[in-house]
């Protein structure tokens, strides 16, 4: 679209909202995933200057765009995450939406009381509830399912329910009887206590209250089966569409990359000018330059200072999954540090005794479990684990024949393992280096899916290590997939500027 001067965008915008009504209309997740991934000020650090300044875009683009974001987010969220379901939405208890709701509904079943109560019975009310139960009915037939279809648009047929009500011989409770057997056909094996439950009440009100309530939960077990019947369809379509849709929105703002290039052009300087995080320079490693850039950036995501850094647009939806890994693997290196501290004082008192590792590794875990909320307190926690450990070293060398630390020892021991608090301690950057270098082995072995060897002192982690590995490797993977074109465009520029090469 044409260039335009700010003030004759903003009579426009203003012309716009004002005709549609839509001034504030984004729905708050909207409004969160379009600030998050809309970057409509240059960044300073840009690779190369602009050629020409951003066009203006549209409400109705903008409320487009964030719309296709939405989308996509969820897409993806089904794709990346397999434990993904649908749940029922339900409003914060004491909150003013929980009180309105309530009211509204309390209000509704009890004039249908009243109107089954008058002389003779006003069945309006409970027509409406019975249209609406059908449509809901209908809804979980399957195409091929006509027979079923017939039955339920003739025992409903609401224009034949309401000359039986004017007439007087309309049976509600044989109605309500169809339904729930309608129900019990459709529902999940899950629910069949609560079919037979309805089974049990007479009351009408009470029966179509409690109708309504098992639908609402067959509609969602009906929607968590449609989505993991679609995720084998969306991981083959999901590339493309992922793609196409990141690519409408780099149309519409062309500064959309200036974060993603900063990353990978970070982690450029850093291989081309020092070691990588497996130890090779980077003349070794020259033939496969755009690939270890690529893999070293995705580690580099999980050291991010999320609240300093801006993220790469590239992996916004993937953000929260990639902090959640980082906090993982903090707790993880931890953990193996205090472990190889504690074995290698106590030696062969305590080495290869069964269960004993799991469960000071347990003890451990539970009382670092706070450990990335405002409220843990590092020097009582570390503290709490020197003693507790302790305790147990003492009781196991006890329990075995061996002469209990003299009490020097042991706060020499109690004083590495709080010492292993600190990111600067000898121990956990070696233990956090190898818990690099074996993430970076999975990454760049995952073409012929063997994994690594696992480095010294990880044992303890080894399968919580793995599990991290292979989601980080998924989501690697399915990213590469998706946003390559973009990378290798940036790379191309990145290392031509800086050796020369080209991809």
């Amino acid at each position: 679209m044409p260039k335009e001067s700010d003030e004759s965008h903003k009579e426009e915008q203003s012309k716009t909202d004002k005709e549609n009504g839509k001034e504030n209309t984004v729905e708050p997740s909207e409004e969160m995933i379009r600030k998050r991934i809309r970057r409509s000020t240059p960044s300073p650090h840009r690779l190369t200057p602009q050629s020409s300044p951003p066009r203006f875009v549209s409400v109705e683009e903008l409320m487009e765009t964030a719309k296709g974001v939405t989308n996509l987010a969820l897409a993806h969220e089904i794709v990346m995450n397999s434990a993904f379901q649908v749940k029922p939405y339900e409003p914060e208890e004491g909150s003013l939406e929980k009180q309105v709701k309530e009211m509204m509904h309390k209000a509704f079943w009890d004039c249908l009381e009243l109107q089954l109560k008058e002389e003779p019975p006003s069945f309006s009310h409970a027509i409406t509830l019975v249209g609406e139960i059908k449509e809901t009915l209908l809804s979980f037939l399957l195409p091929g399912q006509s027979r079923l279809r017939g039955q339920i648009e003739e025992t409903l047929d609401l224009s034949l329910i309401q000359q039986e009500a004017e007439n007087g011989a309309l049976d509600i409770s044989k109605l309500a009887r169809f339904i729930i057997d309608m129900m019990g056909t459709f529902c999940a094996p899950c629910r069949d206590e609560d079919i037979k439950q309805l089974r049990k009440i007479s009351d009408i009100v009470p029966l179509f209250k409690s109708i309504f309530a098992v639908l609402d939960k067959m509609k969602i077990d009906m929607a968590n089966f449609a989505v993991s019947s679609l995720r084998p369809h969306l991981l083959q379509q999901s590339v493309e569409y992922e793609r196409k849709k990141f690519q409408e929105f780099f149309e519409k703002q062309p500064n959309a990359l200036d974060f993603t290039k900063k990353w990978l052009q970070d982690t450029a300087d850093y291989v081309t000018g020092g070691e990588t995080e497996g130890g090779a320079t980077s003349t070794t490693i020259s033939a496969q330059l755009p690939l270890t850039v690529q893999n070293l950036a995705y580690l580099r995501l999980l050291k991010w200072d999320h609240d300093a850094e801006s993220f790469p647009e590239t992996l916004l939806m993937d953000q929260c999954r990639l902090q959640e890994m980082q906090q993982e693997l903090e707790q993880l290196a931890l953990v193996a540090s205090v472990l190889l501290i504690l074995y290698n004082s106590a030696g062969e008192a305590i080495s290869g005794l069964p269960g004993l590792i799991e469960r000071l590794k347990k003890t451990i875990k539970i009382l670092l479990a706070e450990m990335h909320t405002p409220s843990f307190k590092a020097d009582e926690t570390f503290a709490a684990v020197a003693e507790k450990l302790c305790l147990e070293l003492r009781g196991c060398l006890s329990q075995h024949g061996f002469s209990p630390f003299p009490s020097d020892r042991e706060n020499t021991l109690k004083g590495q393992i709080v010492a292993a608090k600190s990111a600067d301690n000898p121990i956990r950057k070696v233990i956090d280096s190898r818990i690099q270098m074996y993430l970076l082995g999975f990454l760049e072995s995952s073409s012929h899916r063997s994994a690594p060897a696992l480095p010294g002192g990880l044992t303890p982690i080894s399968k919580e290590l793995e599990e991290i590995a292979v989601k980080l490797e998924r989501l690697v993977t399915f990213n590469k997939l998706v946003y390559s074109p973009f990378y290798q465009k940036i790379l191309q520029e990145i290392l031509k500027q800086g050796e020369g090469l080209d991809v």
